[in-house]
């Protein structure tokens, strides 16, 4: 599929859902550990974990299949920079909405 679409296209479309992803479950696991009464910096740490994980699949793809990985770059691009923002602006709506 990577031949017939254009790389920032991958990029986006990749983005936009590690972004909608992670923001929503980072949301919903602050209410858990608020609820609950553990530290949100477990929390933080847990999520950072899975976001390393939810970009795994890419890297390994990266480094087995060197040639033809165009599309598995612009993926992990995507997926990386949708993790970073949903990581790094979650906290703010978490914290406004009284759980952090």
């Amino acid at each position: 599929m990577g031949e017939f679409l254009p790389d920032y296209l991958i990029r986006e479309q990749a983005a936009v859902g590690a972004l909608v992803a992670f923001g929503v479950l980072r949301v919903i696991g602050a209410m858990l550990a608020y609820e609950r009464g553990w530290r949100i910096s477990l929390v933080g740490k847990c999520f950072v974990a899975a976001a390393v994980l939810y970009c795994l699949p890419q890297v390994f793809d990266l480094l087995t299949h060197m040639v033809g990985s165009r599309a598995a770059g612009a993926e992990l691009e995507g997926k990386a920079a949708g993790c970073a923002i949903a990581l790094f602006c979650a906290p703010i709506l978490g914290h406004r909405l009284g759980f952090e």
